[in-house]
């Protein structure tokens, strides 16, 4: 017979689970405390179930995924060129492989962040907000470095950029800020 689904606290509601893949997933991640790890004291804290189904957050989610898989497709896209770069013999600067490399990583990261946040958890949440406004400046920087990458990976950095404050912009509307209202303090 298989245990009753578990709980998790919802800004003082409690609701079910998910089902399937997503809550093997969700009970790895829950066993290993790593909401608690990853948000400090605000790991446990989740937004209101009610805004958390809203259409708008639905929606906005839905375009935080398919950016997402826009920026996989871009990171891939780096590597596979590199790889044909090399095997027709052009020297590829160790720079643009750990660059791909690390853009690669760095989306799988953000993968992780919206899917707690959609879940409504606030620290993913601020984590991927805070992300889609850093990276954009980093990558941007970077690419400005002159000799540092080839025109190619130039342009692979100015769209990683791009479609990063898309998902900045998607995370900062004003829905998205009523949706995750910043936890109260508790007091001692």
């Amino acid at each position: 017979m298989a245990a009753p689904p578990r709980r998790m606290r919802h800004h003082g509601t409690v609701t079910q689970r998910p089902s399937g893949l997503a809550a093997t997933a969700d009970r790895a991640w829950n066993r290993l405390r790593l909401d608690r790890l990853a948000g400090g004291r605000q790991g446990g804290y989740v937004i209101r179930e009610d805004m958390l189904a809203h259409p708008d957050t639905v929606r906005s989610f839905r375009w935080i995924r398919w950016l997402l898989v826009a920026e996989t497709v871009v990171g891939l896209t780096a590597i596979v060129v590199a790889v044909l770069l090399t095997r027709a013999g052009q020297p590829v600067p160790w720079a643009v492989w750990f660059r791909a490399t690390v853009v690669l990583l760095i989306t799988l990261t953000l993968y992780v962040f919206a899917w707690r946040a959609q879940l409504g958890y606030y620290w993913a949440y601020q984590r991927l907000r805070l992300f889609s406004r850093i990276f954009p400046i980093v990558t941007l920087v970077i690419a400005a470095i002159p000799g540092l990458y080839p025109f190619w990976m130039v342009i692979e950095q100015i769209v990683f950029s791009v479609l990063m404050v898309g998902i900045g912009d998607v995370l900062t509307s004003d829905h998205m800020r009523l949706t995750f209202p910043k936890p109260v303090r508790r007091q001692p």
